[in-house]
């Protein structure tokens, strides 16, 4: 019994390591080449002035995150178009923005592939990978409040930014006031 779990153990161990880098399944914050599977691809970001166990210092990966679009709010009904890009100079992948609603959501929304709840007022999007000055990843997002507000205010912030250093965060936060109007109000 024991050599048979330290069979399974040592070929899982092999499949993990074997995944490295690029496999997806890297948790937020680590760069390409650490934890699991380092080593096994090359280093695209970390800090700057750390150097490299055998090579030249290492600078960390620069990116412009930006996210624009607009809002509308009528018989509780609230409409989003949010467009994540980025405007380099380094392409990245996994830019998250949290849009967070002043006013609670009704449960049971469907929304769209790559984005997912976190919790009645919160909903997080996560954008495809994002080339350097390409094409915005977008998400529409057809949402019910709970009752009929006059107005709602929606808070929309990158929460993670691919490990790259932004140097111009003020164009990836922004505050808007949704009057129930129906009329769009552009960020």
């Amino acid at each position: 019994m024991h050599r048979a779990v330290m069979v399974v153990s040592a070929a899982a161990m092999a499949v993990v390591m074997g995944a490295g880098s690029g496999s997806g399944v890297e948790a937020p914050g680590a760069d390409v080449g650490e934890g699991v599977g380092a080593g096994f691809g090359e280093r695209v970001g970390g800090g700057v002035g750390q150097r490299a166990e055998h090579g030249p210092e290492r600078v960390q990966a620069e990116a412009d995150v930006a996210h624009h679009g607009h809002v509308s709010l009528w018989g509780g009904r609230l409409a989003v178009r949010l467009s994540t890009g980025n405007h380099g100079p380094s392409d990245l992948t996994g830019a998250t923005a949290r849009l967070a609603f002043s006013e609670p959501l009704a449960v049971g929304q469907k929304l769209p592939a790559g984005c997912l709840w976190g919790g009645d007022q919160v909903v997080y999007c996560q954008a495809k990978a994002l080339r350097a000055d390409g094409r915005d990843s977008e998400f529409l997002l057809d949402l019910r409040t709970v009752g009929d507000p006059a107005e709602v205010s929606v808070d929309i912030v990158t929460v993670w930014n691919g490990g790259a250093q932004d140097l111009n965060p003020d164009n990836d936060k922004h505050h808007v006031l949704v009057p129930a109007t129906g009329d769009l109000y552009i960020y």
